[in-house]
């Protein structure tokens, strides 16, 4: 097809280029036969590959993959399928969920002096379920859940659903904007003992999602996302003068702890086998949409890359592991699961790099606040200049699998891609196959292959931070506020999560 056609002939041209400039420097210099390597991966990647279909099977066939589910079950079989289909040696690595949360259902009424109305609600992620009946409750108004307005609001909060409102959001930094404010709402809100939060819901056309509550697991209260038309509706109905009262039905499938699985795939080492360099994504969703941006595409694009490893037969210096995780919506739980498990290989962990933003090009990396790993990773990715420009951010990153690595002062990386499709149907209904340039998709997958290839065959390598030298990482960053805004500071601060000395 054109499209695609366009796309391999730009990638072809920007090879060419680089490669016509390294031919130029002697061939002890340029280490030709890991070149050719490379080239011959980068060609095959461009190929007929089952990167679509596979992405249309994982979305469209199993569809949204919360942890827990059947769904999530069926996703672990069949990616350890593809990959041992693929020749990959793969295995399935079990680690402990500390609790389950999925939901059944979410129903709401809003009444009030002539009003009558049922708004779509979703239950944000470790809200308690309400008893068959509901939990009735007056809906008040909590503007954007400022110090000011809890004030204003003063004795009716407690005992009342709080209404916030919120900008539609449009891009990944509204994204992050809207993490921040909920984690500092939500303590205001508990603290002046309210029976619920309601978000106005931040997405357009009536589009509903699902946030973490800030405090995870260890949450008491109903906590749920209105579709933002009604909840604009409610708001100007309170500030009217009309009184409204709230009934919400959250019937929940919780539980204690249990059994969940990473899969992951292994292209053994040749010199330095017993060297790992880690690439991640997360293999779970949550269940409104069929997790075709978060994170199904580079789920696919990862076993396509050691589809093609194996194919080949490319054996780099290094052992190159695919790490499909499982429990990134919950907490990051599976990559933590992994860290704990594989504690005494941690050690031989040279670098983990996690792609986790969709389908947007990708544009550079975030590097942890390594100032040593920005030549490593402009060395790695190299070969395909042509297809930058590439921008890399010396800044620590909290929110997806890199996480635990960085606490456990291994060298990180997370790919910063284009928002292009992926804010607005962020954890939302609408996340499904179609919002996916594969083209772009594939273009990443030859960025993201040179990125691993270059570090499984580079002879530096960065030693582990020690404990001291995180904590030094996170005095001299906004790292330790981004962990306490995603949940995750407690497990650091107890010494139960991360590096100990």
């Amino acid at each position: 097809m054109k499209g695609a056609a366009h796309l391999r002939c730009g990638i072809v041209v920007a090879r060419v280029g680089v490669l016509s400039l390294m031919l130029a420097v002697p061939a002890s210099v340029r280490a030709q036969e890991a070149s050719t390597q490379f080239d011959r991966l980068a060609t095959a990647l461009l190929g007929a590959t089952p990167l679509e279909s596979d992405l249309h099977n994982l979305t469209d066939r199993i569809g949204g993959r919360a942890t827990g589910s059947p769904a999530n079950l069926r996703s672990v079989d069949w990616a350890l399928e593809r990959f041992r289909a693929a020749g990959v040696k793969a295995q399935k690595d079990s680690f402990q969920m500390p609790s389950r949360w999925l939901e059944r259902s979410a129903i709401a009424t809003i009444t009030g002096p002539g009003v009558n109305f049922s708004p779509r609600i979703a239950a944000m992620p470790f809200s308690v379920a309400t008893p068959s009946a509901g939990v009735t409750a007056p809906l008040v108004d909590g503007g954007r859940g400022s110090e000011a307005d809890f004030a204003r609001l003063g004795a009716k909060a407690r005992g009342a659903y709080v209404l916030i409102e919120q900008d539609e959001l449009k891009d990944i930094d509204g994204l992050f904007a809207e993490y921040a404010l909920t984690a500092q709402i939500e303590p205001r809100a508990f603290a002046d003992g309210v029976a619920g939060i309601v978000y106005v819901g931040s997405r357009a056309n009536s589009l509903l999602y699902r946030h973490n509550v800030s405090i995870g697991a260890k949450n008491t209260r109903p906590m749920m996302v209105m579709e933002r038309e009604s909840g604009l509706r409610a708001l100007r109905l309170l500030r009217d003068g009309t009184p409204l009262t709230l009934n919400a039905k959250l019937d929940l499938d919780v539980g204690g702890p249990y059994e969940s699985y990473n899969v992951v795939g292994e292209i053994p080492g040749t010199t330095k086998a017993n060297e790992i360099v880690l690439i991640g994504a997360h293999l779970d969703s949550w269940d409104l949409g069929d997790g075709a941006l978060d994170n199904g595409a580079n789920v696919a694009m990862l076993i396509d890359i050691a589809r093609q490893f194996q194919r080949l037969g490319i054996r780099p210096a290094r052992t190159i592991r695919f790490a499909l995780w499982n429990g990134e919506e919950q907490g990051m739980e599976g990559s933590f699961g992994y860290a704990r498990s594989h504690a005494p290989e941690l050690d031989r962990h040279v670098m983990v790099t996690a792609f986790d933003i969709g389908c947007g090009r990708v544009q550079g990396f975030f590097t942890g606040a390594r100032p040593a790993l920005v030549p490593l990773v402009e060395k790695a990715i190299e070969p395909v200049r042509g297809l930058g420009p590439f921008k890399e951010t010396d800044a620590p990153i909290v929110g997806t699998d890199n996480f635990d690595f960085m606490l456990h002062g291994i060298a990180n990386i997370v790919a910063d891609q284009e928002s292009a499709t992926y804010g607005p149907n962020y954890h939302a209904h609408s996340d499904t196959y179609e919002k996916c340039d594969t083209r772009v998709l594939r273009q990443n997958s030859i960025v993201a292959a040179a990125l691993v290839y270059g570090f499984a065959t580079m002879p530096e390598a960065l030693p582990r931070q020690s404990r001291a030298e995180i904590e030094a990482l996170m005095k001299s960053t906004d790292l330790a506020d981004q962990m306490k805004s995603m949940g995750v500071w407690d497990g650091w601060a107890n010494g139960t999560r991360g590096r100990q000395k």
